[in-house]
């Protein structure tokens, strides 16, 4: 935006606001060279459209106090959705970041699409109840789901882990369910996406891992995740690790894959192979390590050797100042990271590790909860997207 033209709408000063550029009035008009009358009229727009309040003041010319502009995020409220293998998280969210209320949803992700859904659609209803919100109140659901998508499209792209979900139209389906925007992208994108703008703010790139019943990565660049021409940016999980048909099989069909190895379904596989039957998915291999298991530990420290091979390629081609890992295995303890920081400051140059931050998800568990809000509050709160609901209800 020029500070020139005098021609910004009420969905650039908004932008402006969100982004801290502005903190009032004048500091709007001085951005943007907008008359005081035409100043007067956006703002009234924002106002009675609930997306911007004044509150408090700040000293403004000759000592004369101003009002503060501030994004009015308690009142914007998003539902966000992290579907995995076994289950849903779900969450009410305002829109700046406040989770109002969260629960946990048994879901099978090889069932089909649409039984899925509509029991995600009857989570999410009832989690607004508790809350004693009102659907009126949202302003778009932000899903998470473990596979590649197609953003134009908003659609899974042929997922390993989830048949029948090929093209499914999601965003579609759930919409007509809840009535609702919805937006779908890959679950470690929105892990990214949420960590990034959460702690690493400044971070002009980011590559977060997520380590879980398989493995996948985000590629965030300058605040907004790198998806690739059709969805698969990041899915390190099908990088193969040994020649043709050594190593097991992946779901994708093919053999050794990264995934089929390293991941907390590989190290509970390997332990079942071992006579412990008590394990049975990445969520027992991460209390095993939280108890300190030696066995565990052990194939966990094997998991991390063989992640960071892969993700020193990784490193040396995007040289990220920033390197997070997630899931259970990554934040139960320092075994993996510490694992993975060994093998990646072998296997490349200083120059590529001597600004890199390494580091477990602060997150943990709510990152992609609160990715799916940023993806949401991106889309919905963009200036065009802005202009157009004043527009409509004008």
């Amino acid at each position: 935006m020029t500070s020139t033209t005098g021609s910004a709408s009420a969905g650039e000063i908004l932008a402006l606001v969100r982004s801290g550029r502005a903190r009032t009035r004048r500091q709007v008009q001085e951005l943007t060279g907008l008359s005081r009358s035409t100043l007067a009229l956006r703002m009234s727009q924002l106002l009675n459209a609930g997306y911007v309040r004044e509150a408090g003041q700040a000293a403004g010319p000759a000592g004369r106090p101003a009002k503060l502009l501030s994004f009015n995020e308690g009142r914007q409220l998003v539902l966000s959705v992290d579907l995995g293998a076994t289950h849903a998280s779900l969450a009410v969210i305002d829109a700046g970041g406040q989770v109002i209320m969260q629960a946990e949803s048994e879901v099978r992700i090889e069932a089909a699409p649409e039984e899925t859904l509509r029991t995600i659609a009857k989570r999410l209803t009832e989690l607004l109840s508790r809350a004693d919100r009102q659907i009126a109140e949202v302003v778009g659901v932000g899903v998470g789901i473990p596979a590649p998508v197609r953003y134009a499209t908003q659609r899974p792209n042929n997922p390993p882990l989830m048949p029948g979900w090929h093209d499914y139209p999601i965003p579609e389906t759930l919409g007509s369910l809840l009535g609702l925007p919805i937006f779908v992208d890959n679950d470690a994108n929105l892990m990214g996406l949420g960590e990034a703008r959460a702690r690493y703010a400044e971070a002009p790139s980011l590559l977060f891992v997520k380590v879980g019943t398989g493995i996948g990565a985000g590629v965030i660049l300058h605040g907004q995740p790198e998806r690739g021409v059709a969805g698969g940016a990041g899915d390190i999980g099908h990088i193969r690790l040994f020649e043709r048909n050594t190593g097991h099989q992946c779901t994708c069909g093919a053999y050794g894959c990264l995934a089929t190895e390293a991941s907390g379904g590989a190290v509970a596989r390997a332990l079942r192979d071992e006579g412990r039957e008590d394990v049975q998915n990445a969520a027992d291999v991460s209390r095993l390590l939280r108890e300190n298991d030696t066995r565990t530990v052990e194939l966990v420290k094997r998991a991390g050797h063989l992640l960071g091979d892969v993700l020193a390629t990784s490193v040396a081609l995007l040289n990220p100042s920033v390197l997070v890992l997630g899931g259970g295995m990554a934040v139960n303890g320092t075994v993996l990271i510490d694992a993975v920081r060994e093998r990646i400051y072998e296997r490349t140059v200083p120059l590529a590790t001597r600004e890199l931050l390494i580091a477990a998800s602060a997150l943990g568990a709510g990152a992609a909860l609160q990715g799916a809000r940023y993806l949401v509050v991106d889309q919905v709160f963009s200036a065009d997207a802005v202009d157009a609901r004043i527009e409509l209800a004008s």
